[in-house]
C-alpha cells in the first residue's frame, strides 16, 4: 500500500469516527466499518466481531466496556425504515476486530495499524504498518521452516541435518556468505536467529525459497539430507537471481532492529491501548 492509498484510507476512517456528546469518548459504528474492512455480508462481519469479543475477554478486559450492542434506523426504498442491530466500538474493539481479519488484505493491514495507535499522524501509521509487515513475514518464515523441519524428519534428516540444510541455503541466498558469516557481519550473537535481524524483503526471500523446498520435497518425494540440500540450495539461488534482476543483493542490505524487541514493544502498546481506551457509556440508539 503506497502513501496515497494510506492517506485516502486514513481520511475515510477519520470521517467515520463518532463522539459521545459531552464526553471525550471516540467510537465507531460496526456497520460503518463493515464495507471498508472488506466484509460484504453482515453475518460474516458479526463473526469477526464475536472473535474480537472473545479476544477481549482473554486479555482480561470487560467486553461491555468496548463493544456495545445498539439498534440503528436505516432507510429503505420508497421512504421506508427499519431497525438493524449494530455495535458501538471503541478504538480497542476496532483494533481487535482488525487483528481477527486477514492481514494480507490491504484494508485489514491498514486498520491494524490505524487503530493500534492513539494518534492520527500518518507517518506513525505508516511506520506501524511497516513494522507489522515485518513481524508477519517473520511469522510466515517460522511456520515454513517448522513445516520443512517436520517434512524432512520423516525423510531421514535430524535437527542437525536441518540446520546444515538451512545454512547451505543461506549461503546460496547471500552470495556465498554462510549464516554465521552474516551474523558476524550484522553483529548478531551466535544463539540468536539471523532472520530476527533481517529486513522484511530478505525474510520474504528466505520464506519463498523455503516454501519452494517444502513443495518439491513433497511433490518429488525427496529422501535424505543430500537430495534435500541440493534442492534447497537451488531454490535459494533462484530467489537470489530474481532479486539480482532488480539490482538487489541480500547480503548488502543493512540489518534491522531485533524483531523480539519490536514484538515486546507491540505487546506493550496493545496493553496501553486497552487501558487508555475510554469505556463506552450506556446503551445508545441511533
Amino acid at each position: 500500500m503506497d502513501t496515497q492509498q494510506i492517506q485516502i484510507m486514513q481520511k475515510q476512517f477519520d470521517a467515520m469516527a463518532q463522539r459521545v456528546p459531552d464526553a471525550n469518548i471516540e467510537f465507531w459504528f460496526a456497520r460503518d466499518l463493515q464495507e471498508p474492512l472488506g466484509y460484504i455480508r453482515w453475518e460474516n462481519f458479526s463473526t469477526a466481531i464475536a472473535r474480537a469479543i472473545s479476544s477481549c475477554e482473554t486479555t482480561g478486559f470487560d467486553p461491555a466496556d468496548h463493544f456495545r450492542g445498539v439498534t440503528k434506523m436505516i432507510e429503505l426504498g420508497k421512504g421506508g425504515q427499519r431497525h438493524v442491530d449494530d455495535f458501538m466500538l471503541t478504538r480497542y474493539a476496532c483494533y481487535l476486530i482488525a487483528q481477527n481479519g486477514d492481514p494480507r488484505k490491504a484494508p485489514i493491514a491498514f486498520a491494524q495499524s490505524y487503530f493500534a495507535l492513539q494518534t492520527r499522524k500518518q507517518e506513525l501509521v505508516e511506520d506501524r504498518m511497516r513494522l507489522q509487515a515485518r513481524m508477519e513475514a517473520r511469522e510466515r518464515l517460522r511456520e515454513s521452516e517448522k513445516e520443512l523441519s517436520q517434512n524432512i524428519y520423516e525423510r531421514g534428516v535430524d535437527d542437525e541435518g536441518f540446520a546444515r540444510i538451512r545454512s547451505r541455503g543461506d549461503a546460496a541466498l547471500f552470495g556465498g556468505n554462510t549464516t554465521q558469516a552474516m551474523k558476524n557481519k550484522y553483529g548478531i550473537i551466535k544463539s540468536r536467529p539471523l532472520a530476527d535481524f533481517l529486513p522484511t524483503l530478505t525474510i520474504a526471500a528466505k520464506n519463498l525459497a523455503t516454501e519452494m523446498t517444502n513443495h518439491n520435497v513433497l511433490q518429488i518425494d525427496l529422501q535424505g539430507e543430500k537430495a534435500i540440500t541440493i534442492e534447497h540450495i537451488q531454490n535459494n539461488e533462484s530467489v537470489r537471481d530474481m532479486l539480482a534482476q532488480r539490482g538487489i543483493q541480500p547480503e548488502q542490505l543493512p540489518p534491522e532492529e531485533d524483531i523480539k524487541k519490536l514484538e515486546r514493544r507491540v505487546k506493550a502498546e496493545d496493553k496501553s491501548l486497552a487501558k487508555q481506551s475510554p469505556k463506552l457509556p450506556g446503551a445508545i440508539n441511533k
